[in-house]
């Protein structure tokens, strides 16, 4: 497993994450004070794939750079807010996922199912005998 590859990638789907949050902010920020502009920055997005949050802002910044300098400056203060308890909280996040998928396994392979009428089963074993 190439450790650095997985963090990169993982840093750049986070960084796409924010652009997301960040247009969120922007997108309802817009709506309070400038709706054309929320409307047209919608409009462009849902034309836009943000999943890819760099190649989201160079088109963006090709179409209205003041848009994607705010979405950007943004995206860095969301950054800066999480960055310091990120990591702590994926690996509790990890963690507890992972009790809990594995508690609901061990309950699902230990279940096992009693006969669809137990008394008449009890009642043959007491005739037998």
């Amino acid at each position: 497993m190439d450790l650095k590859r997985v963090a990169k990638d993982t840093a750049k789907v986070l960084a796409s994450y924010m652009t997301y949050q960040a247009l969120r902010t922007v997108v309802n920020q817009l709506r309070e004070t400038d709706p054309p502009r929320a409307l047209w920055l919608q409009s462009f997005s849902s034309q836009q794939s943000i999943q890819d949050g760099d190649a989201y802002l160079e088109e963006l910044l090709q179409a209205k750079p003041e848009l994607a300098l705010r979405i950007m400056t943004v995206r860095q203060h969301i950054a800066d807010e999480v960055a310091e308890f990120l990591p702590e909280m994926v690996c509790t996040t990890i963690q507890q996922s992972n009790i809990e998928h594995r508690r609901q396994h061990l309950e699902r392979i230990t279940q096992f199912t009693l006969p669809d009428n137990p008394t008449n089963s009890e009642q043959k074993t007491d005739s037998d005998t």
